[in-house]
């Protein structure tokens, strides 16, 4: 067993430290985007098939996005922290360190969890009715928002088994487990919606479940001792210094969330006040969107290990070279998907209403105005991720509050003021434009960390004799 272990330590430092850098990000991006694509299709199957129960049951799912997004939040930090920190310790050689880590940010997240769970099926009422329910879609919006509550904990925990299988170059476990999920889903969305009758709770009672048979799928490599790290209740420790370093760079994606929460209950709140219809435009449009933005996210946290393993062993060539590579694959790729996804925009909403006429103008028209400004999203959230693979807290936490907290939500209201539906259509892709202004010194002033850090090392090593 320690052989074992020990080999597969060796491999992953062999393959992080010496596999040819585009090659190495495009194998762990693959899986790790594929994860990320299906995780879009557990939404927008829900609403694909809750689509034809009318425009008020496809309003009621939309608005519950932000339910997912409020149980991401209790453990997307500690995965994205997490994520981060391992990578580093993993290639520092402090494996025990890295279980440590592990073990805490999964209990903890899965405690998050069960919080949420508990309190929001205390207060479900005002829960949907905060998040944007409007009178014609509340007792939808409940029945939906019920049995995604009860897979809470377990999607919580997911989060972080997802992240770190990825931080030690696992990421073909992470897929398979995301994937068998959405799969899933797919199959037992139309069999307890129409099937068995059970309308928009059936919708939930399918995701729910794929959710927790992907906790199980996921949980496996770490109970039966078939990953890298060990997960194990008598590891969890909270440190001063552990806890700094996993909330620092997972704060990014807590202020993330939490604004896109926030961003999300806004627009849903103003565009439910003009009609079910542009409520229910806003989220079949996002939920498209998360395809493309999916691959970007997932091409971020597959170059993100490489450039947080390699920092942690001091290859500050392939930091760099990893970060030039991803910067521009995510311009060309977010240009090409741009291209492709807007003139296809019309189609693509109307798969989800035929019948209603102003649902299809207003997605097409959110769907076309994120496409123009898809290369500017896509190379935004690779400095991003640059940031938070190097440690560097304050530029991850500061471009996750840009997108749709800083640059989105001073906007939003003035634009729906002044050219109502379609202020609330072109808001977001606003607010990418303006993030770039934030990302452009973010990236010169990280930039000159890494020389700096280089230029130092390389002296300690020349006064060191080395």
């Amino acid at each position: 067993m320690a052989n074992a272990k020990t080999e597969r330590e060796a491999a992953l430092s062999n393959r992080m430290l010496e596999a040819p850098i585009k090659g190495l990000i495009i194998k762990l991006s693959i899986p790790t985007i594929v994860s990320m694509l299906i995780t879009s299709i557990y939404s927008l199957a829900d609403t694909f098939f809750v689509s034809s129960l009318g425009t008020n049951a496809t309003a009621a799912v939309s608005v519950n996005a932000s339910l997912d997004s409020i149980i991401m939040m209790a453990g997307s930090m500690l995965a994205v922290g997490a994520n981060s920190f391992i990578a580093r310790l993993l290639g520092a050689k402090k494996k025990e360190d890295a279980d440590r880590v592990l073990s805490t940010c999964w209990f903890t997240a899965f405690f998050f969890g069960l919080a949420i769970l508990v309190f929001g099926k205390i207060f479900i009422n005002p829960l949907v009715h905060l998040l944007g329910a409007t009178p014609t879609c509340e007792t939808y919006a409940i029945q939906y928002a019920t049995y995604i509550l009860y897979a809470a904990p377990f999607m919580a925990t997911s989060f972080v088994m997802n992240q770190c299988l990825r931080a030690e170059g696992s990421a073909m476990l992470s897929m398979i487990g995301m994937g068998f999920g959405g799969i899933l889903n797919c199959f037992l969305d139309p069999i307890f919606i129409f099937k068995l009758g059970y309308g928009v709770a059936g919708a939930s009672m399918a995701t729910a479940i794929s959710k927790i048979v992907s906790f199980i799928i996921l949980i496996f490599p770490y109970i039966s001792r078939k990953s890298v790290l060990h997960l194990s209740i008598r590891r969890v420790k909270y440190t001063k210094a552990d806890v700094y370093q996993v909330v620092s760079v997972g704060s990014s994606s807590l202020f993330r969330t939490g604004f896109q929460i926030i961003s999300a209950i806004v627009l849903n709140r103003l565009a439910g006040g003009i009609s079910d219809s542009m409520l229910a435009s806003i989220g079949v449009s996002n939920k498209i969107m998360m395809f493309p933005f999916g691959i970007i996210l997932g091409f971020g946290q597959g170059f993100q290990p490489v450039s947080g393993y390699n920092w942690g062993a001091k290859r500050f060539d392939r930091v760099k070279a990893s970060f030039r590579f991803c910067a521009w694959m995510a311009i060309i790729g977010g240009a090409i998907m741009g291209a492709a996804i807007g003139i296809f925009s019309n189609p693509l909403i109307g798969l989800f209403s035929r019948a209603d006429a102003e649902l299809v103008r207003l997605g097409a028209l959110c769907i076309r105005l994120q496409c123009v400004v898809m290369p500017v999203h896509a190379w935004v959230m690779v400095v991003n991720m640059f940031c938070g693979s190097l440690g560097y807290a304050r530029g991850s936490i500061l471009l996750g509050m840009a997108r749709q907290g800083i640059c989105f939500l001073p906007i939003v209201f003035p634009l729906a003021f002044l050219l109502g539906d379609v202020g609330l259509c072109s808001a977001q892709a606003l607010a990418d434009v303006l993030s770039l202004v934030l990302a452009i010194p973010l990236y010169i002033a990280v930039s000159r960390i890494v020389k700096r850090t280089e230029e130092k090392y390389l002296q300690d090593k020349a006064a060191a004799g080395v």
